[in-house]
């Protein structure tokens, strides 16, 4: 485990260190790891550092409206609306490693942009050690390591929390004092909902997706999963009404895990499975059927794509 009374000052005088006297852009997604890596970066820069969130249009439900209440402490948070520009990119695009590349890139080009703004020569990222063990171990490019560009208009990424893996992120975000809300916050991937869509990434998928995945974790709050969403995986035949419909086959995932590098899957009782087929297939007219996913990792892996 970290040893967070002498992590936090480390890390900090290494940010120091590597940035200098230049600017520096967070990319910010709201989640624990980059969190923490703003947090450290603010107190160690100051106005040096302009936080960055994108709305790739592949986030949580009301994720850009909650950034904007919890981060407003970051003077100059700058929320950049990219949704038409990641999709048109990932257009076409079913292979889930492309996937991941695309969404690297285009985040990267999204963070240039801004920090032409700005005049930031530093791009600083909540990179975790499992980000990069999965990354250069060829299970899958995560887009802030594997799936990032060859060439990148930034003097140096500075990844301050990259040799923590996600428990002790959050035994840092604790002891930096931020709220639990942050400090104790469900995994969510980079890609987004992107690689919560099996195949093609459209805005139908993607919403169906999006709602699917909250009321999963409305619904499992109780059991306090390590990580609990829902994954649109192809279509099938159902009925609703009188009418026949061939709609979206929604898999929800819950799992228990230490780090993310295992996990198990949850054994949820059968009144909350059912609950949550009930909101889902009632809330959402285009999706026909609900599955649960026993699979633990290995051999699975979390995420679908």
């Amino acid at each position: 485990m970290v040893d967070v009374d002498s992590f936090i000052p480390e890390a900090k005088a290494e940010i120091e260190d590597q940035i200098g006297d230049a600017n520096a852009i967070i990319a910010l997604s709201g989640g624990v790891d980059s969190s923490v890596a703003a947090a450290l970066a603010h107190e160690a820069i100051g106005d040096q550092l302009t936080a960055v969130y994108v709305d790739t249009g592949l986030m949580r439900k009301g994720e850009t409206e909650e950034i904007a209440e919890t981060f407003d402490f970051l003077e100059g948070l700058e929320i950049v609306h990219a949704e038409e520009r990641f999709f048109e990119e990932l257009s076409g695009v079913t292979d889930p490693e492309e996937k991941r590349h695309v969404i690297g890139e285009q985040f990267i080009r999204e963070f240039e942009r801004e920090a032409k703004e700005t005049d930031a020569k530093y791009l600083v990222q909540g990179t975790i050690y499992p980000d990069r063990i999965e990354s250069e171990g060829n299970i899958k490019s995560h887009h802030n390591v594997g799936g990032l560009p060859e060439v990148v208009d930034f003097d140096g990424i500075v990844e301050p929390v990259r040799d923590l893996y996600k428990d002790e992120v959050r035994e840092v975000a604790r002891a930096l004092g931020l709220e639990s809300v942050i400090a104790e916050r469900m995994p969510f991937p980079g890609p987004g909902l992107a690689v919560r869509v099996v195949g093609e990434v459209t805005p139908e998928k993607v919403e169906v997706a999006r709602e699917s995945c909250h009321i999963v974790e409305e619904e499992t709050a109780e059991h306090e999963p390590w990580q609990a969403f829902a994954a649109v995986i192809g279509k099938a035949t159902g009925v609703k009404g009188d009418n026949r419909v061939h709609g979206w086959v929604v898999c929800v995932r819950s799992v228990e895990s230490r780090d993310g590098m295992t996990a198990r899957a949850q054994q949820l009782d059968w009144d909350t499975l059912q609950r949550i087929q009930s909101r889902i297939t009632g809330t959402l007219d285009n999706v026909s059927r609900v599955a649960y996913d026993v699979t633990h990792k290995p051999p699975a892996t979390i995420e679908y794509e």
